[in-house]
């Protein structure tokens, strides 16, 4: 018996460790498949630029035109188009100074300290945000520290131009990423994060375990992250797809995305408030109507739906149904009886009905109306009912 039970746990640490295995090459797998997007415009950007430099130009060793076109392209993904060109001049900006006090001065400790203090006062002097500051900084340390005197003054600066330009010109016209492909892989961590927290709300709800509530408001915190990825990468995807004519068919499909990411991060604000609130209704041990976690549930699988709809390109009208089924059963908790709690709790689920509305494409004016009109069909239910008949609490 001992040793059938110590085969049996050996093998369930084996399936375990298998699983892992599993899980982290997929893992792994995912990620290179991520970058290689990025990896096939950085390998074609250095070669293009070091021919141009090289051979069309006739630089004997152009090294920075590939560096500079290499990082252009990495510090682009997920910035604005005005950090990708501070980058490029920040660059441009610390080779210059860098090749000048090196020609006029030559090189040493009080030379690199030299080269530093002047690359960071111009690129300050020219309105540089910190991607500009730093590069400069940085490309002035190369050039004084990596390179001899010899040569022209303005050689590396040039090879830095040439770089900068080949990076963006890669990145918006002749290998553009798919930005509906960047934001949707932001997205879905995000959307899913929020379904799955609704959802463990509900059933902690139907419960009554608080601490089952509280982990899933650990939860939702945490994909604060997600969140403020997909809006980031929504923002830089809409600045990709307007410099970049081949992905322009992508517009409408990304608009979607876009448009969304603003009034989904709302969202996430107003169910961490209903979650706290749901916390303290257990905590206080109030009576919670069950239509309230079945509509919670409606809430998360419409979450979840908006992902699948979002994915296929697919209008998304069977969030809005099932957004709208949330709302008119969270009404129906008036006609149950609720108390402070659970009204907050009701307020919540159809601020976040709207916001998720909104996030469709319903517009702004339209998207309260329509969840007024889906729970006050249970306000009509109220005012029908009988005389003498018990009221609801009111708060």
């Amino acid at each position: 018996m001992t040793d059938a039970g110590a085969q049996r746990r050996l093998a369930a640490v084996l399936a375990e460790v298998h699983g892992r295995s599993r899980s982290g090459a997929g893992a792994g797998w995912s990620r290179v498949r991520a970058a290689s997007g990025l990896a096939l415009q950085a390998g074609v950007a250095a070669g293009i630029a070091w021919f141009i430099a090289h051979t069309l130009f006739g630089r004997p060793a152009p090294f920075f035109a590939p560096i500079a076109a290499v990082i252009t392209l990495a510090s682009s993904v997920g910035q604005r188009a005005r950090r990708t060109v501070e980058l490029v001049v920040g660059v441009a900006i610390g080779i210059g100074i860098g090749d000048t006090i090196i020609l006029l001065i030559g090189s040493g400790p009080w030379q690199i300290g030299l080269v530093v203090v002047l690359a960071i006062l111009i690129a300050a002097a020219v309105g540089g945000g910190t991607p500009l500051v730093v590069q400069s900084a940085s490309s002035a340390v190369l050039v004084a520290t990596l390179t001899s005197s010899t040569g022209l003054p303005w050689t590396r600066f040039f090879d830095a131009l040439v770089g900068g330009a080949v990076g963006l010109t890669v990145m918006t016209l002749l290998l553009p990423l798919n930005p509906l492909s960047v934001v949707r892989r932001a997205a879905d961590p995000a959307l899913e994060a929020m379904a799955d927290g609704l959802l463990a709300v509900a059933r902690g709800l139907q419960a009554g375990d608080a601490d089952a509530v509280r982990e899933a408001l650990a939860q939702l915190r945490s994909a604060e992250g997600d969140f403020a990825a997909f809006a980031q990468a929504a923002k830089a995807a809409r600045e990709n797809v307007a410099f970049a004519p081949a992905r322009w068919r992508v517009r409408g499909a990304l608009s979607r995305y876009v448009d969304g990411a603003p009034e989904l991060t709302y969202a996430l604000r107003n169910v961490r408030v209903l979650t706290r609130r749901v916390i303290t209704a257990v905590d206080d041990k109030e009576t919670m109507p069950a239509c309230l976690s079945a509509s919670i549930t409606l809430l998360g699988d419409a979450v979840g739906l908006l992902r699948q709809e979002w994915a296929r390109g697919a209008e998304p009208e069977a969030t809005r149904e099932r957004a709208l089924r949330a709302a008119a059963e969270a009404g129906r908790a008036y006609d149950e009886g609720v108390g402070f709690s659970g009204s907050v709790v009701v307020a919540q689920i159809r601020t976040t009905v709207t916001d998720l509305l909104r996030a469709t494409g319903i517009e702004h004016g339209q998207a309260p109306r329509l969840v007024r009109r889906a729970v006050g069909r249970h306000g009509r239910n109220r005012a029908r009912r009988k005389p003498g008949a018990s009221r609801p609490r009111e708060s």
